[in-house]
Order: C-alpha cells, then sequence, then structure tokens
C-alpha cells in the first residue's frame, strides 16, 4: 500500500525544471489588490459607525428606569392619536419612542419622532438626528443637525464639543461593555408592529404610542 502510494505521488510531482519560480512580489501586488478592492470606502465605514452609535444610544435611552414613564406623557386615548401641531410635546417621551421606533426596524418614523424632539429643543434627539442622516449617507441634512446641535443653548451644558465627545465615550463605553443595554425583545417588538399596523398616518409614520404598548415598555425595563 505505501508502495503505491508513493509511486502515484512521483507520478503526480512536478519536474523541478519545468516549475515556475514563484514570484512573491507579483502575489503581493495581487493580494494588496484584491484587499483595495474589497475594502469599505471611508463612506461606508463611517455609515457603518454611526448606525452603531445610534443604536449603542437608542438601546441606553430604552434602557432607562423610567423610560416607560416617559414615553406614556405623550401616548394617546382611543379618541386622540395624532400629534396636534399646538399640542405641548414631551420631549423625553417623543426621545424613547423614537428610539424604540428605531430598534424595532421603524427608521422614517423614528426620524420623525426624534425630529419633533430635536424641534422641542432636545440635543440627544439632534444627535440622533446627526447619526441617523450619516448612517444614511445624507451628509448635508448630517452637517444641519450637528450645526444646530452645537448652536442649542443649556444652562448646564453649554454647545461645544464636549457634550459630543462625552456622548461617542459613552457610546464606546456601552457597546464594549454592554452596560446592561439590552435590545427590545421579540415581544416588544411585536406591539410596535401592531401599534405601526394600526396606527400610522401620512407616509406610513407610527402614531403616538398607546397604552398597552407603554405597558410592554414597562414590563421590558422591569426584567432587566
Amino acid at each position: 500500500m505505501t508502495s503505491a502510494i508513493d509511486t502515484m505521488l512521483a507520478n503526480a510531482a512536478m519536474p523541478v525544471s519545468s516549475a515556475r519560480a514563484f514570484d512573491v512580489a507579483a502575489a503581493l501586488r495581487r493580494l494588496a489588490a484584491d484587499a483595495a478592492r474589497t475594502a469599505p470606502t471611508p463612506e461606508i465605514t463611517r455609515s457603518a459607525q454611526a448606525g452603531q452609535r445610534l443604536s449603542v444610544i437608542s438601546r441606553w435611552v430604552l434602557n432607562e428606569p423610567d423610560a416607560a414613564v416617559r414615553m406614556g406623557r405623550i401616548a394617546d386615548d382611543p379618541d386622540h392619536s395624532a400629534f396636534e401641531a399646538d399640542e405641548q410635546l414631551d420631549v423625553d417621551g417623543a426621545l424613547v419612542f423614537a428610539c424604540l421606533l428605531h430598534l424595532t426596524g421603524h427608521p422614517e418614523s423614528a426620524q420623525f419622532w426624534w425630529q419633533l424632539a430635536a424641534g422641542a429643543g432636545s440635543r440627544a434627539a439632534m444627535y440622533c438626528l446627526h447619526l441617523q442622516h450619516l448612517r444614511l449617507g445624507e451628509a448635508r441634512e448630517a452637517r444641519h443637525w450637528y450645526h444646530q446641535l452645537m448652536q442649542s443653548t443649556s444652562e448646564s451644558a453649554p454647545p461645544d464639543a464636549t457634550f459630543i465627545e462625552g456622548l461617542e465615550i459613552f457610546a464606546r463605553y456601552v457597546r464594549t461593555s454592554g452596560s446592561g443595554a439590552n435590545a427590545p425583545t421579540g415581544r416588544l417588538e411585536s406591539e410596535v408592529d401592531r401599534l405601526a399596523s394600526t396606527g400610522t398616518g401620512s407616509g406610513g409614520i407610527v402614531h403616538r404610542p398607546d397604552r398597552q404598548l407603554v405597558q410592554r415598555l414597562h414590563e421590558f425595563t422591569e426584567r432587566r
């Protein structure tokens, strides 16, 4: 058996004289060219990073102990589901709802509610919109919300790069450590889908949350 295998290997061997010398430099050039073709562009990398940061911050907002209470402040009653233009908006509630919509796969509705919160002065919503447009590759809109954020006023935190840096550090910390910031459960996601299927307005935008969704979010935060 051994001699038969040796014979097969010997017959399959290429004569040294006819073998072409291996060109290491050419091989390295081919590898470099392949890597350049498959490497993500700076725009793709920036978009992916923005999406990761946005999800991390949304998870943090959603996992706050009083997230359900905040969202409950914008919950509707049976005869009042649309948000009225002259109605006083609870900024924190709109932010929580937007983050929940983002994490459960309703980006257009999330952007709508972030815009409502940002228009009412939420700096966190402005930053979420900045990341949202970066994620979509919409550089001009991303710059607009970054400018709005830096021009916003706050007695406790004047507009400067420290705010952005703090959010970036926090996003990296949560992403690497987890920090208990869980993603929405399937049950909570199903509730959002239910609301989206029955309570949407023009453009398919999800209306304000109802009490059933608020209760599901309360159960979600209690289980942490």
